[in-house]
């Protein structure tokens, strides 16, 4: 397993790293609402798409659902749930 060949500092910088991604992915959602309503220049579905890929499922899950935004869409309803379960074999698989 990953978590026992690397140092302990390694390991808080990944957590860390998850986090700020998580946190990104859940405020961009809620920045795209916010300007969806005001008629505003919006963030890309890619962008946002690709935010959750890159392990930030979870920010993003927790943002579609916190600012119902994007639930309808199949391809965030189905695609990021489906990136959500990816991310978690592949942690549980490297990490425990």
């Amino acid at each position: 397993m990953l978590i026992e060949l690397l140092p302990p500092v390694a390991i808080r910088v990944i957590y860390a790293v998850l986090i700020a991604i998580n946190v990104a992915a859940f405020a961009m959602y809620g920045i795209d609402k916010k300007r969806a309503i005001a008629d505003e220049w919006r963030i890309p579905e890619a962008t946002l798409l690709t935010i959750a890929a890159c392990c930030g499922a979870v920010g993003a899950l927790f943002g579609m659902y916190t600012f119902r935004h994007k639930t309808r869409k199949p391809k965030f309803a189905y695609g990021v749930p489906a990136m959500l379960a990816v991310q978690l074999a592949l942690f549980y698989w490297l990490f425990l």
